[in-house]
């Protein structure tokens, strides 16, 4: 399969090529020049797959060329099995209505839904890597869980070394300690003084300009710019829709989310056939894409600090692979609009016929603190289910802005509530215990380097640890 940047003036890639590269020279995003698609006969025919089998299914033909066939089985293999996912289901569904349910995806290694994605890019990069006898830097900024997920996947790699960037004070005490108590020579937390977005921005910028690393290591990219995890998260969608009696019937997905990656995955499980007949952004007072979808205004606004860190993002780097589409893949065209986004100097408006194609499938949401914890609250006396304050956003979203009460609802549930103490404090309830492989997390000993949120100084720390020896 090969691979076009969303802004169209970039080379045309292989799979591989596309893992390490992360961001296109042309600044734009790879993505798939064609999708696989499944009529619902073959899709139907997945129903009683396990996991990993259907995973290979999904994946394969988005690498097929590059990883071997049983080279990849025996990652997923790896990835999804009982001792590094807690739920013999992997991705179980918890019902909490009639047609209402959660997607539990934090059942991985580090309680949060990118560890589905992040557990087998880590394979994907040492399989290649490996093969290709180079070295690479993982350069990567994290508003949450994203950094532990890097971590915990690339950290066994031999011929990588792993810089995560995080906002320093802005991230919950669990998901700090899940980054910064790993051990190993080649990990390197970053607490950057600053926000999420000008860690972000540091990481775009490093990716454009590589000079840094001499010519002599390759930066990857960890974040959802890399196309490795759009696909898959893809599965999921595919997996429970299955369980749930799809693909007769049609599925509705509500999902929380900042940077526009995991629902660009139900955006492409759609486009790959699965009837999905609406997927909702849910998000919290960042609510950059809810006001360009309800109102056509994209303006990039000074970010706020919430209980639900992970969506604390002002600018969704992977709603540029939407917009691709809804230009019809003209590149040049979609490259001047980013270049009025990307000013963040005024209010962009997409053409409105643009928009009304979007507002076919999407519908969004801004969901604020209060509500957040009262729906929490709420879910809880409803279910005695505890939710992350993520979650819960994905609910009240799903609530509000539902088209169909006769077809499944699914929210994804993103994150372990164990990684939000405030949150849960605010709702009035005990933490819940933290799972047995990490129950000593809080006395293992800590390790980062609090750095100002300075582009120069960042890449020399990067620098001056790759080439330490």
């Amino acid at each position: 399969m090969k691979y076009i940047s969303t802004r169209g003036n970039a080379p045309e890639l292989t799979f591989e090529d596309v893992l390490l590269t992360g961001l296109a020279s042309d600044g734009g995003l790879y993505v798939p020049k064609e999708a696989p698609h499944y009529t619902l006969e073959e899709i139907e025919s997945w129903r009683d797959l396990p996991y990993t089998e259907l995973a290979h299914k999904i994946v394969y033909p988005f690498v097929e060329g590059c990883v071997d066939a049983d080279a990849l089985k025996g990652m997923l293999e790896d990835v999804y099995n009982n001792t590094n996912f807690g739920h013999k289901a992997i991705a179980p569904l918890q019902q909490l209505d009639n047609n209402e349910y959660v997607l539990e995806l934090f059942h991985g290694p580090t309680l949060a839904f990118k560890d589905f994605a992040l557990q087998l890019l880590g394979r994907l990069l040492d399989y290649v890597v490996t093969r290709r006898k180079e070295k690479v830097v993982i350069m990567g900024a994290t508003s949450g869980d994203t950094g532990s997920a890097a971590i915990e996947g690339t950290k066994a790699c031999d011929n990588v070394d792993i810089f995560i960037l995080h906002p320093y004070g802005k991230v919950s005490e669990v998901q700090r300690r899940q980054m910064t108590t790993v051990e190993g020579d080649n990990i390197y937390n970053i607490a950057i003084e600053g926000n999420f977005d000008e860690a972000q921005d540091m990481v775009k910028a490093s990716f454009g300009d590589q000079s840094f690393l001499r010519g002599e290591r390759k930066l990857v990219a960890v974040n959802s710019i890399n196309w490795a995890r759009i696909m898959a998260q893809i599965v999921y969608y595919f997996y429970s829709s299955l369980n749930l009696g799809g693909p007769v019937r049609p599925m509705a997905y509500s999902v929380p989310t900042g940077n526009f990656g995991d629902i660009f995955a139900g955006y492409m499980a759609r486009k790959m056939g699965l009837p999905i007949e609406q997927l909702i952004i849910a998000t919290n007072n960042n609510d950059v894409l809810h006001r360009l979808m309800s109102k056509n205004q994209y303006e990039v606004r000074s970010l706020k600090h919430t209980i639900t860190p992970s969506m604390d993002i002002a600018v969704s780097s992977n709603f540029e692979r939407l917009l691709f589409d809804l230009y019809d893949r003209d590149g040049a065209r979609l490259a001047g609009l980013m270049a009025k986004m990307n000013a963040r100097d005024d209010v962009v408006s997409l053409d409105e016929d643009k928009l009304a194609k979007a507002r076919e499938l999407f519908d969004s949401l801004a969901v604020d603190e209060q509500t957040t914890v009262e729906t929490m609250q709420l879910v809880y006396n409803e279910t005695g289910y505890l939710l992350d304050p993520h979650t819960a956003i994905g609910v009240k979203a799903a609530r509000e802005c539902r088209r169909n009460p006769n077809i499944p609802m699914i929210t994804l549930g993103t994150a372990h509530p164990v990684k939000f103490e405030d949150a849960v404090g605010r709702a009035g309830y005990e933490m819940p215990e933290l799972p047995h492989h990490l129950t000593d997390l809080m006395e293992r000993e800590e390790r980062l380097t609090v750095l100002p949120s300075d582009l120069e100084t960042v890449q020399q720390f990067i620098a001056d640890n790759t080439f330490r020896d």
